[in-house]
């Protein structure tokens, strides 16, 4: 049972690094190789939804299909792919792409706040003391992260702050949106038709085919990276650890995505972080761990 928990716990840090190195790779790719973001996710997307797809129909009773034969629960899947999925993967590009790997990912983080704000609407309940307690530690975080300490002054620019913001809130839907689907199909099934779906919507903008910014070493090979060590690989890792330890100790140890962009994002770009920038993230990152102290709370699963 043990060595089965630290599996687990291994699958899930490999996992959150990896998705935190892969949003770095991503930054270079659009501020220096000059990528676009709408051609990126769509070779990302297509190939990640494929591969997920193909797992699921190898499983032993595979539900590949299952989803498209009822008609409510396809219209969930298509929304999910478009609404959820696509427009996470969007938001989340387009921080990056205007402001840096490691804020993107601190400012998505703000997310389990609003499905906790959500929560309590929707159920009529209101907010716990810890969860006015994380709430108020989540705005003074990216209050801190944003304007470092100064009322008036942003540290990002506006465009970065909105997509980050928007961001957070694309991966609260995200999270919400496909619960029906996940209690009737396999995780793999929902998330990889989500991924296909949606690239085949942002293929629309820019196709695939369609190639641009500077081609070299560099541009293939973190390319490929953000393809297959940033999404297939991590992705399938989560859910492995998550049927091992558990969705909440799982989403507590994806706490590793945001410091893992930020130290690579520091080291390698040499993306400037003041101390007020590491005391926002300190406080963002907080607040998934006193939002699991309350217990019906539910905490974002990967935004892929």
């Amino acid at each position: 049972m043990q060595n089965q928990a630290g599996k687990g716990i291994a699958m899930v840090l490999m996992a959150a690094s990896l998705w935190g190195v892969s949003g770095t790779f991503s930054q270079f790719l659009f501020q220096q190789q000059h990528i676009s973001v709408e051609w990126l996710m769509s070779v990302r997307m297509l190939i990640s939804g494929i591969v997920l797809v193909a797992i699921s129909r190898a499983r032993k009773n595979a539900d590949t299909f299952a989803p498209w034969k009822d008609k409510r629960d396809a219209i969930r899947l298509l929304s999910f792919g478009i609404l959820g999925m696509l427009t996470v993967q969007y938001t989340y590009f387009a921080a990056i792409k205007h402001s840096n790997a490691a804020t993107a990912t601190i400012l998505q983080f703000t997310s389990p706040i609003i499905i906790a704000v959500y929560l309590a609407v929707k159920f009529k309940k209101p907010l716990r003391p810890l969860n006015l307690v994380a709430i108020a530690v989540a705005m003074l975080g990216t209050f801190l992260l944003v304007t470092h300490g100064k009322p008036g002054e942003l540290a990002i620019s506006g465009t970065a702050l909105a997509w980050g913001l928007a961001s957070a809130v694309s991966l609260a839907m995200y999270t919400i949106q496909p619960e029906s689907l996940l209690k009737r199909y396999h995780e793999t099934t929902i998330i990889g038709w989500g991924l296909l779906i949606g690239g085949i919507g942002i293929s629309l903008v820019r196709a695939p085919w369609h190639t641009d910014g500077i081609w070299d070493m560099h541009t293939y090979a973190y390319t490929t990276f953000v393809v297959l060590f940033g999404t297939l690989i991590p992705f399938y890792a989560y859910l492995t650890g998550v049927k091992l330890i558990g969705g909440q100790k799982a989403s507590l140890l994806t706490s590793a995505e945001p410091l893992s962009a930020a130290l690579l994002s520091v080291s390698w770009l040499g993306v400037p972080f003041l101390l007020m920038d590491y005391i926002g993230a300190g406080l963002i990152i907080s607040t998934v761990f006193l939002l699991a102290m309350e217990r019906g709370v539910a905490l974002e699963p990967p935004a892929v």
